[in-house]
C-alpha cells in the first residue's frame, strides 16, 4: 500500500539526515566532476597537437559520449537495487544485484564497442565535415578508445552497487586516481613515444581497464559469488529499459534544441552552447544531492521504513530546492558578467541575455527535480520517471524549439522549451511524492527479501 503523504514541511536545525546526505553526496560530487575535468585535461593534451588531432577528438568522442549515455542504467539502476537490498540487512543478495549489474556491464560493453567500430566510419563522414586528416584522426582515435568500453561500463555499475552500500567515496578514490593515471598516460604516449592521438585513445582504454578491476577485485573481497541469477538481471534490464528510454527523450530534446539554435546563425548557438555547458557544470552539483537520494531512500524502503523514506524525501527536496535557489541566484547576478568570461562578441552576449532570465529562474524547480528524480530511482520508481521525461521532452520541449525556429522566437523561445519541460517533471514528480505510490516498487522488494518470521507489510 502506498505510505503517507509528504508534506513540505521541514526544521531549519541541521539534522543527522542532513549530514549523512552531505557525507553521501560531497564525494558523489568528486566523481562526477572528476570526468569533465579529465577531458579537459586530455583536450589540451591532444590540443597541442594541432587543428586537426582536436577536431578529431571532438568527432570521436562525440560519438562514443552519446553511445556511453545510454549505458548510464548501469550506474543508477544499479543504486537503488543494491541499496534496498542493503536497506533490508540482505547484504548477499545485495552483492548479486552489484555482480548481476557486472556481468550486464560487460555485455552492454561489448554491444556498444561492436556497434563503435561499425558506425566509426560513416558517423565520423557525416559529422566530421569533409577534411581528410579530421577523419583519419577521429577514426584513429574512437576505434583504440572503444576497446576500453566494456571496462567503463564495468566502471559505471562499479560506482552504483558501492553507492548503494553507502560508499561513494571509493568510487571517488577509483575515479579520480584511474583519470589521474589516464592524464600521465596520455602525456607520455602521445608526446614521448610520438603515438598522436592514438597516445590518448590508449592511456582512456587502458585506465578505464584498470578501474574495471579494482571494482570487480572489491566485489571479490566482499564474498560475492559470481554465478549469473537471471531473475535478478531481467529485474535489472526492465529498469534498463526505462532509464535508457528517459536518457534517448534527453538526447533527442538536447540535440534538437541545440540543431536548431545552430540554424539561428553563429551568435545564438554560441550563446546556448555557453548556457547549456553552465547547465550541464550545475546539473553535476544537483546529480551528486539525487545520488544520495537514491541511496538513502532504497535503503529505507529496503527495511520497510516508509516514514523515515518520507522524512528523507522532505530533506531532500529542501535540500534540491535551495541549492536551486542560490543557483538562481548568482545566474541572475551574472546575467551581464557570467558570459563575458566565456566570450568576447557583444552579439554572442546578447544572444545569451534572451535565454539567462529562463536558465536563472527554473533553477530552483530543476534542484527539486532533480532531489525527487533520485527518490524516485531509489525506490525502484523509475517506470514513472521514464514516461513523465518522454512526455516532457518529446511532447514539449522538442516542439517548442522547432517552434522557436518557426516563429522566430530566438534562443529565449528554446529556453522557455527546456524551462517547460523542467517544470512538467516537477509538477508530475510533486504529484507522484504526494500521493505516496512511489514507495509501492521498494516496498515489493522489500516484501520479496523478507524472511520466514519478518513482521508483515503495512
Amino acid at each position: 500500500m502506498p505510505g503517507p503523504r509528504v508534506g513540505l514541511a521541514c526544521s531549519w536545525a541541521v539534522s543527522p539526515d542532513d549530514r549523512a546526505i552531505l557525507r553521501l553526496a560531497l564525494p558523489a560530487l568528486g566523481a562526477l566532476a572528476a570526468e569533465p575535468l579529465y577531458v579537459l585535461v586530455d583536450t589540451a593534451i591532444v590540443g597541442h597537437l594541432g587543428a586537426r588531432p582536436l577536431a578529431g577528438l571532438a568527432v570521436g568522442s562525440t560519438l562514443l559520449t552519446t553511445l556511453l549515455w545510454l549505458a548510464n542504467f548501469l550506474e543508477y539502476g544499479t543504486t537503488g537495487a543494491v541499496a534496498r537490498r542493503h536497506g533490508a540487512g540482505r547484504e548477499a543478495e545485495a552483492l548479486s544485484a552489484g555482480v548481476q549489474a557486472t556481468w550486464l556491464a560487460v555485455a552492454t560493453g561489448v554491444v556498444i564497442m561492436l556497434i563503435t567500430e561499425a558506425v566509426a566510419d560513416p558517423f565520423v563522414s557525416l559529422i566530421g565535415g569533409g577534411d581528410p586528416g579530421v577523419h583519419a584522426q577521429a577514426v584513429q582515435w574512437v576505434r583504440i578508445a572503444a576497446l576500453g568500453v566494456p571496462f567503463v561500463c564495468v566502471t559505471l555499475a562499479g560506482q552504483g552497487w558501492l553507492r548503494g552500500l553507502q560508499d561513494t567515496m571509493t568510487p571517488l578514490v577509483v575515479v579520480v586516481v584511474g583519470n589521474v593515471v589516464s592524464a600521465g598516460l596520455a602525456a607520455g604516449l602521445v608526446y614521448g613515444a610520438h603515438m598522436g592521438i592514438r597516445g590518448s585513445a590508449v592511456a582512456n582504454a587502458l585506465a578505464q581497464t584498470g578501474s574495471a578491476v579494482v571494482f570487480a577485485l572489491a566485489l571479490a573481497r566482499r564474498g560475492a559469488s559470481w554465478r549469473p541469477d537471471w531473475a535478478v538481471m531481467r529485474a535489472e534490464l526492465r529498469t534498463a529499459r526505462d532509464l535508457s528510454l528517459r536518457t534517448v527523450a534527453f538526447l533527442v530534446s538536447w540535440s534538437t534544441a541545440t540543431a536548431v539554435a545552430a540554424r539561428m546563425g553563429g551568435a545564438v548557438v554560441g550563446a546556448h552552447q555557453i548556457a547549456i555547458q553552465l547547465w550541464g557544470f550545475l546539473a553535476l552539483v544537483l546529480d551528486a544531492m539525487a545520488i544520495a537520494a537514491q541511496a538513502m531512500v532504497g535503503a529505507a524502503l529496503g527495511a520497510r521504513d516508509v516514514v523515515r523514506a518520507h522524512a528523507l524525501t522532505r530533506r531532500l527536496i529542501w535540500w534540491g530546492l535551495w541549492a536551486g535557489v542560490l543557483f538562481a541566484a548568482v545566474l541572475g547576478l551574472g546575467f551581464d558578467v557570467i558570459p563575458r568570461w566565456f566570450t568576447g562578441d557583444p552579439a554572442v552576449v546578447r544572444a545569451a541575455h534572451a535565454a539567462w532570465p529562463w536558465f536563472a529562474g527554473m533553477m530552483p524547480i530543476a534542484g527539486v527535480v532533480f532531489a525527487l528524480d533520485g527518490v524516485f530511482i531509489g525506490a525502484g520508481d523509475v517506470a514513472y520517471m521514464r514516461t513523465v521525461t518522454l512526455v516532457a521532452g518529446l511532447l514539449a520541449y522538442t516542439p517548442l524549439s522547432l517552434l522557436a525556429y518557426v516563429f522566430g522566437w530566438g534562443l529565449g523561445g528554446i529556453w522557455a522549451g527546456l524551462t517547460c519541460f523542467v517544470l512538467i517533471r516537477f509538477v508530475a514528480a510533486l504529484l507522484r511524492t504526494r500521493s505516496g505510490r512511489w514507495t509501492v516498487a521498494g516496498l515489493r522488494d522489500a516484501a520479496a527479501f523478507a524472511v520466514p518470521g519478518d513482521a508483515a507489510l503495512s
